[in-house]
């Protein structure tokens, strides 16, 4: 045809045309893989790197991590060890409960350590970890009992003497022997090393074959085979897991010895908690001999005990009977003071308030607490003033516990109302009276839990007298007398040893008037 024009293309110049799903598929294999960042504290990851965790909200805990592979992963059939049996056929002698020696330390753990169990003590520098579990160690090395267990407590077996490895990375064995020796924890079966490598900690375990393992702490043990400084995320994983599968394949019951965190959380991935079958807090105040041990998670055992030790130079003894510690005067003869029972787990302990009021000369007085909630003071007093009739916007007022002692539950409210109306109108509260009740915006006292326990502990420390809410209807111990009050009003007139009449219904009192 006339006009028409063909142009000729060479075949080698056409570019071949692919898929965007294998391109995609090629470029993908090609790309490295991208760093990931991990919290030291936490464990949270990100894709690029900040300055605060968004997980803990800590500041410079964020580093560079190299990323996992992507790729697929497959495990082999491997053989049984043993074969499955029925659930009636299992011999539970063996998962028995074994006595550590230290009565209050085997109430938290729910009466000893379980073989294969792997428990993870943790507090803050210096509260006396290392002190609890060297004396714990040495008494099952030479199979002694403590001497302060309760007289309530049911009889146990003497424990026999065993082999316990004690390992510890944050001090030389000289200054451990040297502490021993303070404390008088030295038994010829308590075996001492000095490693922070895990292959050589597993070694020693191998090669002594111990009945009880103490490592002193997780956070220094490092393995070789993990990048990452000793106490990372990646490190604490991986001596966890090792620490854990050993203990699990030899029923070797193993403690370890954990850091906490600026704000009182175990340190590490949050894993750690999960692996572990037993989490316990070692909590006191540097200026108090009182340290607490409460278990937060319990595979074995109840989560509420909580057991009380005397911290000295001589070392730490447990306490049967605590309650002592938190009472000076009773509440006799001293304007400005209450007694409560608080419980600690189920454990009651009487804990004496003291309330100091004075005048102001500032615009906002103060409010100053120790081993109390400020927010909880606020808020008691505000009722006080609504409720009672208390004037106490120009006064300056102090609270404080005994012995160091920290109340956290509302039980203990209506004895911080009466000690600052004591103080408040300079009254001393008749002898032998305590008080237990919650307090409530609208000046009413609510029922609290474990009554009966906590006037049978006050009973037998001589109290004669409570003032408890109304409608608990609980039996009164032998020699007390109970006096329910329904409002803040009321409470205040009995503790200074007033009458009601009865049947009387109340919605305010100005207690505070003549």
């Amino acid at each position: 045809m006339l006009g028409t024009r063909c142009v000729w293309v060479p075949v080698a110049s056409v570019a071949p045309v692919t898929t965007s799903t294998s391109a995609g598929s090629r470029a993908a294999s090609k790309r490295p893989a991208r760093p990931a960042y991990r919290c030291g504290e936490c464990g949270w990851t990100t894709a690029k790197w900040v300055g605060r965790c968004g997980e803990c909200q800590e500041w410079g805990t964020v580093t560079e991590e190299a990323a996992a592979s992507a790729g697929p992963r497959t495990a082999a059939v491997a053989p049984t060890r043993s074969p499955a049996r029925p659930i009636g056929e299992i011999d539970v002698e063996t998962a028995r409960a074994t006595p550590t020696g230290v009565a209050e330390f085997d109430r938290v753990l729910g009466g000893g350590i379980v073989p294969g169990a792997v428990v993870l003590l943790a507090g803050e520098p210096g509260v006396g970890k290392s002190t609890l579990l060297l004396k714990v160690a040495s008494n099952v090395a030479a199979g002694v009992s403590d001497k302060a267990a309760s007289p309530e407590d049911a009889p146990r077996p003497a424990p026999k003497p065993r082999t316990v490895l004690y390992v510890t990375g944050e001090e030389s064995a000289g200054q451990v022997r040297l502490r021993a020796e303070r404390v008088g924890a030295l038994a010829p079966g308590l075996l001492l090393a000095a490693e922070t490598d895990l292959a050589t900690v597993l070694g020693h375990i191998e090669a002594t074959d111990p009945d009880l393992l103490v490592v002193d702490s997780v956070q220094t043990i490092a393995s070789a085979q993990v990048d990452g400084a000793p106490g990372g995320v990646s490190q604490v994983r991986e001596v966890a897991a090792a620490l854990i599968a050993a203990a699990k394949e030899r029923d070797l019951p193993v403690i370890l010895v954990g850091h906490v965190t600026k704000d009182g959380s175990v340190a590490g991935p949050r894993t750690l908690e999960h692996l572990v079958d037993v989490v316990c807090q070692f909590e006191g105040d540097r200026h108090s001999r009182l340290r607490l041990v409460r278990a937060i998670k319990n595979r074995y055992g109840p989560t509420d005990e909580v057991g009380c030790f005397d911290l000295s130079e001589t070392g730490i003894v447990g306490l049967a009977d605590p309650s002592g510690l938190f009472l000076s005067h009773s509440g006799a003869g001293v304007p400005g003071t209450c007694i409560t029972v608080t419980l600690e787990g189920r454990r009651p302990l009487a804990l004496e308030i003291q309330s100091l009021v004075v005048p102001s000369s500032l615009a906002n007085p103060r409010r100053t607490t120790s081993g109390i909630d400020s927010s909880r003071l606020a808020m008691i007093l505000a009722v006080m003033h609504r409720h009672a009739g208390v004037r106490l916007v120009d006064q300056d007022v102090y609270v404080s516990t005994i012995g160091g002692a920290r109340v956290s539950e509302p039980a203990a409210d209506l004895s911080i109302a009466l000690a600052t109306f004591s103080a408040r109108e300079d009254q001393v509260m008749p002898p032998g009276t305590i008080a237990i009740g919650e307090v409530g915006l609208a000046g009413d006292i609510r029922p609290v839990a474990g009554l009966d326990r906590r006037l049978a502990e006050a009973a037998r420390l001589g109290f004669t007298r409570a003032v408890v809410p109304h409608g608990s209807s609980p039996k009164p111990p032998a020699g007390m007398t109970v006096l329910p009050a329904q409002h803040l009003g009321e409470a205040v007139e009995l503790a200074r040893g007033g009458h009601l009449p009865p049947q009387q219904e109340r919605s305010r009192f100005d207690v505070g008037q003549p």
